[in-house]
């Protein structure tokens, strides 16, 4: 029998990437981030398709499942994912970068609209997926937290403070997935500074490791639904402009 959660979710994949050029197109030069944000499309259709407990009509629930967008200009993927859970409109993605709008290149908190962290500077969303998630257990709450990462990202020594930590604080409630594309402002990742040996550290860090083709939806799906009883490093091989 086929999958139809799979099915439904390569469908809302396709809806966002469509409704993501139509979003960069209309921002002109302003600039809209393609390359990272066509490479985590899959990530996002599942998380917000098929894995986060979250509900539009109830956007502050105590107990929802939280978001973080480290590698906070990856929008296009975000901003469509949220369109399509019911936190934003279609006139709303319609006018991405104008002057004065919600929606800029770089999300700004706004818990109405789903958006949990205002993002910019990179290295910044794993300490904060840290806190969230240690007060989910200091306030015996079951929600889960999931920071999208970029490859380049991980270069950055609070990404590594961050791998440290986690499993020194028991946060099986915390994932982190990087969105791992090759490529980083300044060219080749791996040329820049490779992390080809960062899931071997975070494992040995105590942290779970999983490494899957970040646009196959079924794989993503798979890792993300297992319970688990430490951290989940994901690592997603995407390819950048998918």
């Amino acid at each position: 029998m086929p999958d139809i959660r799979v099915d439904e979710i390569k469908k809302m994949v396709s809806r966002m990437r469509r409704q993501a050029l139509k979003m960069a197109l209309h921002a002109g030069n302003n600039g809209a981030h393609l390359g990272g944000g066509l490479s985590c499309m899959e990530i996002l259709g599942v998380l917000y398709g098929g894995i986060l407990n979250i509900n539009a009509d109830n956007p502050e629930d105590r107990n929802r499942d939280r978001f973080i967008i480290s590698k906070a200009h990856g929008v296009l993927a975000y901003y469509t994912a949220l369109q399509e859970k019911g936190f934003l409109s279609i006139s709303d993605l319609e006018r991405f970068e104008d002057n004065g709008w919600m929606l800029t290149g770089h999300p700004s908190m706004n818990l109405a609209n789903g958006i949990e962290f205002s993002g910019g500077s990179l290295g910044h969303g794993p300490s904060l997926g840290i806190g969230v998630a240690l007060a989910a257990k200091k306030r015996k709450l079951g929600y889960r937290v999931f920071v999208l990462l970029g490859d380049g990202e991980c270069q950055e020594g609070s990404v590594w403070e961050a791998g440290y930590a986690a499993p020194s604080f028991g946060l099986d409630n915390l994932v982190f997935i990087v969105d791992a594309n090759k490529l980083q402002y300044d060219g080749y990742s791996e040329k820049i500074l490779s992390i080809e040996s960062m899931g071997q550290a975070f494992s040995n860090l105590g942290w779970d490791v999983d490494v899957v083709d970040g646009h196959d939806v079924a794989s993503l799906l798979g890792s993300l639904s297992q319970n688990r009883n430490k951290p989940l490093f994901l690592i997603a091989k995407t390819v950048k402009g998918k």
